[in-house]
Formats: structure tokens, sequence, C-alpha cells
């Protein structure tokens, strides 16, 4: 087969795998977790219910692959924030206030019976490790460099971090938020 028939079957599937997870994300917020069907999801995104489970074998399935790449689109934003900055000090605020800005934006999203199984899944334990890896490390650059405090390990001030900016959910706007990551960042100042 020519390259160019490969490429045009992959990006169908890709397109096509892509608006299941669209459709089942949309029809959870509208009906809850329990009320959504196989044929609802089929019947929205615009194909039958055999090529659906050619992709998916049940709507739990669906819901943590569109939550897995949920995850890996919020990674891949902090590392390209990380690198857009300049310094340790300017990488770590930039990291802190996009983590805090998503933190705002994802909170009360999903339902408790949605966000509880959602973050039973494996991509959250790896997120969560990846992404306290990248703030430890701007965080031990900074603690190397003398703008940081090195009076306590850079994986515990990232635990800091996290949990004081987990609070960024309930903020009621972009400047409380940023006002949030001034405030912890004053806690990791020499």
């Amino acid at each position: 087969m020519p390259k160019l028939w490969n490429e045009t079957i992959e990006a169908h599937r890709r397109s096509v795998r892509d608006a299941i997870l669209d459709v089942t994300a949309e029809l959870v917020s509208e009906q809850g977790l329990r009320a959504v069907t196989m044929s609802q999801i089929a019947e929205r995104a615009g194909i039958g219910r055999a090529t659906l489970y050619k992709y998916f074998p049940d709507v739990e399935a669906i819901l943590l692959a569109w939550h897995g790449r949920q995850i890996t689109a919020h990674l891949a934003h902090l590392a390209e924030v990380r690198d857009q900055a300049d310094g340790a000090d300017g990488r770590l605020e930039a990291v802190l206030t996009a983590y805090a800005l998503i933190a705002r934006t994802t909170h009360g999203h999903h339902g408790t019976e949605l966000s509880s199984f959602l973050h039973r899944d494996e991509h959250v334990g790896h997120a969560d490790q990846h992404l306290r890896e990248m703030i430890r490390d701007l965080l031990a650059e900074g603690a190397a460099n003398g703008t940081l405090r090195n009076d306590v390990a850079p994986a515990e001030l990232a635990n800091y971090c996290l949990h004081a900016l987990a609070a960024a959910g309930t903020l009621p706007s972009k400047a409380a938020v940023h006002r949030l990551v001034t405030v912890t960042l004053a806690g990791l100042r020499p």
C-alpha cells in the first residue's frame, strides 16, 4: 500500500477515536456516568455500534482513554510553559501558575462519581509522579543557585506546592489564582 494511504487511514482512525472520546465526555457531562450507553455514543458520534466496539469495549474504557488524553495534554502544556520561561525561578513560577490555572478550570468539572472513577486510573499516578519530578527538579535548580530555600528537600517542597495550589480549584478568579501562586512562591524563598 502506498504510504499516503496508510497515513490517511491512521488519520481517519485518530479522528474517529477523538470523536468517540469527545462525544462520550459530552454525554457523561449531560447525563451522568451511569446513564450513558454505547448506543448513545455511537449515534452521537455518527458511527455504527459495531465500529464503536472495534475501538472500545465499554463506556468506562472510553472515559479512561479520554481522561488519559486530558492528562497527557496537561503535562505537555506544563512542559511547554516550563521550556518557554527563563531561569529556574521563571520556569518554576510558570509551571506553578499553569498548574494552578489547570486546577481551577478542572475542579468541579466532573461529578464526584466520575471524578472518583477517573482518578483511580494508573494514568493519574504516573502523571502525578511526572509532575512532582518536574517541580522537584525546578526547586533543586533554584536551591542550587541560591534563589530558593535549601533547608527543605526539593521533593518535600514539591509536595507543599502541589497541595497549596490544589486550593486553586475553589478560587473565584484568575487574579486569585495568581495571588495564591505568589504566596506559595514566597514560602519557597530562602
